[in-house]
């Protein structure tokens, strides 16, 4: 892995594949690291003829630690998104685009095929509309367009996306919540295997783990606004991507993604949930390969 200094953050970033080759980047949700982009996923996209960019969010990983937040703040946060007040938070998901871009930037990377999961989707949407010109491609997996209607996770997931996390210094304990949380809200088509699901989630807790830089993640999506009259202006080439099992950001928002942008192509798995299960790793690069090749 190596850093690079973007939009005034340190971002730290891995590329895989030839340089001179089209750029992928990969845009982790919230919480996640760059790692959470699996290893044998990438190197599909590198088959493919992909140069692959993958990195850690500010707030999360090796990359900058921000400040403020706290959990005061989020019941805040979503009491003012109820009464549609504005929303503070440390920074917004625009600021996150940016640092997107500053990390094209910082490696010559022109143009690229943005690819988003969940919070990454909407980051990569951002990047779409305020830097088209840099976009070759959309793809939005597993996210949403910022309307708060359809985007409402159920009970069960909500409860355990918002479950205390333990202190980060009790790495097992870390890690037991991330498996049961994942329990929640993964793929009931795809079982995970539970023992490979929890050294995946131990291999990046083990790396950092900071549950102050996801609040502060979280209060950025909170705070962000509808971004359907934005999304309706795009004309970037689109894929979107959702389970048909989603228990966090419910396919239904999927579907709105896709017809909220000009010609936006959706693929709906059935039995995906919010997760990239192993079982369906070949199908999503063969799928976000296709899109790109047919982009350009």
């Amino acid at each position: 892995m190596a850093a690079v200094d973007a939009n005034g953050v340190r971002l730290d970033y891995e590329s895989m594949g030839d340089p001179q080759a089209p750029a992928i980047v990969l845009v982790m949700g919230l919480g996640m690291q760059s790692i959470a982009w699996p290893d044998p996923f990438c190197e599909g996209l590198v088959r493919e003829g992909f140069r692959v960019v993958r990195f850690d969010n500010r707030d999360s990983g090796l990359s900058s630690r921000m400040t403020g937040g706290g959990t005061a703040n989020l019941m805040m946060a979503l009491a003012a998104k109820w009464l549609r007040l504005p929303v503070p938070a440390p920074y917004s998901l625009d600021d996150m685009a940016r640092d997107t871009v500053g990390l094209m930037d910082a490696l010559g990377v022109a143009r690229a095929h943005v690819v988003g999961a969940s919070m990454g989707g909407m980051i990569a949407q951002l990047v779409a509309i305020h830097y088209p010109t840099r976009v070759a491609s959309l793809t939005s997996i597993m996210s949403s367009t910022g309307n708060a209607a359809l985007a409402k996770p159920t009970a069960a997931a909500r409860k355990a996306l918002l479950r205390p996390a333990p202190s980060p210094g009790d790495v097992d304990a870390v890690v037991e919540h991330l498996v049961s949380l994942f329990g929640v809200i993964g793929s009931p088509g795809f079982p995970a295997d539970h023992a490979e699901l929890r050294s995946r989630i131990e291999r990046g807790v083990r790396r950092a783990y900071d549950p102050a830089g996801t609040l502060r993640q979280l209060l950025a999506i909170v705070a962000a606004p509808d971004r359907r009259p934005q999304l309706k202006r795009l004309t970037v080439p689109t894929l979107v991507i959702h389970g048909a099992s989603d228990p966090l950001v419910p396919v239904d928002a999927g579907r709105e993604t896709a017809r909220s942008i000009p010609g936006a192509r959706l693929m709906v798995i059935d039995g995906m949930g919010h997760d990239l299960p192993p079982a369906l790793w070949p199908a999503l690069v063969e799928a976000i390969a296709a899109h790109c090749r047919a982009a350009g």
